[in-house]
């Protein structure tokens, strides 16, 4: 087998290390002042730690949320915006960033925050939804012409197709792509480990650029070149066809996850820095008719049903999606795939 990392892969990842050490001071520094000093003249300051993929989400949401606020409070905010890998952020986090909230890929990386003290644990209970203001799912971005005829998770073992896919080390798109991807092979070999061990083996062969975070792996198929298909979040896969119309086209399997990301406010920080209340209404109006219809223009699957149908003409409202229960939850799931010598780690080093 081939190696599904290349040197580009890895002076990547190195840099995303160099770039979140920077992340822990910088957001340490933003957070420093006291409660007094960020509700001064200046205005009041909140930070968000999300993932790769939600950046033009959050500057647009930020921007009607500030407004929002104003207009209800007299109170000016700002809020500081930080983007990376999934996985890679919530270690920032457990490691010092001081975020007030966090808008992660996957509610297990709101769980290690929860785990180092910072998050209260009842988090997924304070929003509707399980704190999931909006969902996603995983689909396969094409070249135009889909020169290799991608159909579906089968197409992706066949030999001389090049694959991009983000690492689930470190990103959530790439585990919520990991377990649709077996999700399917447990149905065409009827729950045959074996069997579905080797198919995912075979996907993984055909790798040929890993990057730390979905948007990277995005970066690396839209901008690079390389690659005849991207394993994408929906949103990324919307967003690149509306942006190069003539050159791409999205795919969808006919099997593949819903992915919920999850949002929580960091208890332990807010508190500190006397942005409790402010970060509670930060998260709830994602919820505002105003915030759902804003997650739906950028891609996302509002969970308000209502808001979600306006934009019908943007998804595939038809799609099997299995759920993180179909494999007994984040914990079960990271137990069994993506710890240290879990499912991952063992068809990788083959």
């Amino acid at each position: 087998m081939h190696s599904v990392i290349n040197k580009k892969a890895i002076v990547k990842r190195c840099l995303a290390i160099s770039l979140a050490a920077v992340l822990i001071g910088s957001l340490s520094a933003c957070g420093s002042s006291s409660s007094e000093e960020s509700a001064s003249s200046e205005g009041l300051t909140i930070t968000n730690v999300s993932y790769d993929p939600t950046r033009e989400l959050y500057q647009a949401y930020n921007e009607a949320f500030a407004a929002h606020y104003q207009e209800e409070t007299g109170q000016t905010v700002e809020i500081v915006q930080s983007h990376g890998g999934s996985g890679g952020q919530a270690r920032s986090v457990v490691e010092g960033a001081d975020a007030d909230v966090v808008t992660l890929a996957l509610a297990h990386d709101i769980t290690l925050i929860e785990q180092a003290g910072l998050i209260d644990s009842d988090w997924i209970s304070e929003f509707d939804g399980n704190s999931s203001p909006y969902t996603s799912t995983i689909v396969f971005l094409v070249r135009e012409g889909n020169p290799k005829n991608i159909t579906d998770w089968d197409s992706l073992v066949q030999d001389g197709v090049e694959i991009i896919h983000p690492d689930p080390k470190s990103s959530g798109a790439a585990c919520w792509g990991f377990l649709a991807a077996w999700y399917y092979a447990g149905q065409r070999f009827n729950g045959d480990e074996a069997q579905m061990k080797g198919f995912v083996h075979d996907l993984y062969a055909n790798v040929t650029v890993m990057d730390s975070g979905a948007r990277g792996a995005t970066t690396t198929f839209v901008e690079n070149g390389p690659g005849d298909v991207l394993v994408s979040w929906e949103n990324e896969a919307i967003q690149t066809v509306e942006e190069y119309p003539d050159d791409y086209e999205i795919i969808t399997p006919s099997v593949s996850i819903l992915a919920q990301p999850s949002v929580a406010i960091v208890d332990g920080n807010a508190d500190k820095n006397g942005t409790q209340e402010l970060a509670h209404e930060y998260l709830a109006y994602l919820y505002s008719d105003e915030g759902q219809t804003i997650i739906g223009e950028h891609g996302y699957r509002p969970s308000n049903e209502a808001i979600l149908n306006q934009f019908a003409d943007k998804y595939d409202l038809d799609i099997n999606l299995c759920t993180i229960d179909d494999f007994g939850g984040w914990d079960a799931a990271y137990d069994k795939f993506f710890y240290d010598g879990g499912v991952f780690d063992e068809i990788y080093a083959q």
